[in-house]
């Protein structure tokens, strides 16, 4: 975490740091209050591991790109593991730090999509990550209680356990993800236990800071009520597109981003509205055409990045619960960006529309169970398709030439509970158009997902 970005924050940090190391780890206490929580003393919230096969099959490619689909089949496996840790503080003050893992590869080198198969895939990037523990947040909030009614939330990732006022202020600074806190969805929401699609378990046209892993330095604060919150957040942008060092000075490349949420009962539907303006050293796709015209070579957005460049877009999701205690239910994204510079830190897509269910299992005597299926459609604006066509690359995408079709994306799974604790996740996905090219494909992908969650 930056010193010079974040002085106040990081000092209180680096105290409670300091007390990771100094006091040995305990198991979450079960009390619901902030005074029976032991001040200082790091709990473990939770803990994960995900294994995922994923076979891709042949598929139709009359011509082939550096970042296209194999045109032969692949399988590849990924793993990661995770520990979530939390410490109470005084002063309604709380310190989250947590630890991962990855390892592995996507199918296709993770390229080749806009819609991604595989969401716990970590791309190397242009400095090839080495694949070694990492801290993936270090981050203290604060909350200020507006009203003496309050709901109690047990240990999770990130929460610890306590009364959580109805009515408060957040604030949260410090190593965290842009979609923690932005864009959730309670029936497409996360990779390791719902839909394995980038395209369904966040909007892709939303292009959210993050460095390679996924993960940036910020500031978000939030008024949250019964029926209502109001959320922003600010973030450092990477230096260069998919890069995993970020741009320290906030005047020069920042993600901003503010949603509304909505709902009319606390377990009743939620409507999300969210846009988002971001600024950074990226190039122009019109400049980068108008550069090649004159030479032989293909256009390169990258050679054209200039600093102040700006991309900005608007989305928003929503969520009906329909029976079964919520856990039977539909949702529905949608996703737009300017599309005129290059997608530089999620994926390349500038227009998503994804709608879709979950159905407890419950209605077969299998309540721990969940199935899911869901339909996106995924598109690119004018400039980028164009770019593309001429023979450009981005960062997930280069077939070298474009016979331009929206990306179509049709995903099942099924979630099966085997003991406690334990899940095991059979999914399917077809892929019409991959890549936005009509002369490839169809693409099909059969999964299976191990998941273990404390």
């Amino acid at each position: 975490m930056n010193l010079n970005l974040f002085p106040a924050a990081c000092r209180v940090s680096v105290v409670v740091s300091a007390c990771l190391f100094g006091i040995a780890f305990l198991p979450a206490a079960p009390a619901y209050a902030e005074e029976a929580a032991p001040c200082f003393i790091p709990q473990l919230l939770g803990a994960q591991y995900t294994f995922v096969d994923q076979h891709q099959y042949a598929l139709n490619s009359p011509y082939a790109g550096q970042l296209s689909l194999k045109p032969s089949s692949d399988t590849e496996q990924t793993h990661t593991l995770g520990a979530y840790f939390g410490i109470q503080l005084p002063g309604h003050f709380q310190f989250y730090m947590d630890f991962e893992k990855f390892d592995g590869e996507g199918v296709s080198g993770a390229t080749g999509l806009g819609g991604l198969t595989n969401g716990d895939v970590v791309r190397s990037g242009a400095v090839n990550l080495p694949k070694r523990p990492y801290a993936a947040r270090h981050f203290l909030r604060w909350s200020l209680p507006l009203s003496d009614d309050s709901h109690a939330s047990d240990h999770g990732q990130d929460q610890l356990p306590g009364l959580i006022p109805d009515r408060r202020i957040d604030v949260k600074i410090g190593k965290m993800a842009a979609n923690d806190d932005f864009d959730k969805n309670r029936y497409a929401n996360s990779t390791r236990t719902q839909f394995m699609n980038w395209s369904l378990w966040n909007s892709t046209a939303w292009d959210f800071a993050a460095d390679t892993r996924g993960y940036t330095n910020g500031f978000v604060a939030a008024y949250v009520d019964k029926y209502w919150t109001l959320r922003y957040g600010i973030y450092q942008m990477p230096i260069l597109a998919n890069g995993q060092t970020l741009d320290v000075a906030l005047s020069r490349a920042n993600g901003q981003q503010v949603e509304l949420e909505l709902r009319s009962a606390p377990d009743s539907w939620v409507l999300r509205l969210l846009g988002y303006y971001n600024q950074a050293r990226m190039g122009d796709y019109r400049d980068a055409l108008a550069a090649a015209a004159s030479t032989a070579e293909p256009p390169s957005v990258q050679d054209d990045d200039r600093p102040g460049r700006h991309k900005f877009g608007v989305g928003g999701n929503v969520e009906l619960p329909l029976a079964d205690n919520g856990d039977t239910g539909v949702f529905a994204r949608w996703g737009w960006n300017d599309g005129r510079t290059e997608s530089f830190a999620f994926t390349e897509v500038d227009r998503t529309l994804s709608a879709g269910g979950q159905i407890s299992g419950v209605r077969w005597s299998r309540p721990n169970d969940r199935f899911g299926i869901a339909y996106v459609v995924d598109g690119l604006s004018r400039d980028h398709r164009d770019y593309l066509a001429a023979g450009g690359s981005g960062f997930v995408l280069g077939d070298g030439r474009l016979n331009y079709g929206h990306e179509q994306i049709l995903e099942w799974y099924y979630s099966w509970q085997i003991i406690p604790h334990v899940w095991l996740s059979p999914d399917f996905q077809l892929i019409h158009n991959p890549g936005y090219n009509q002369d490839r494909g169809p693409a099909r992908f059969a999964s299976m997902r191990l998941h273990l969650e404390y």
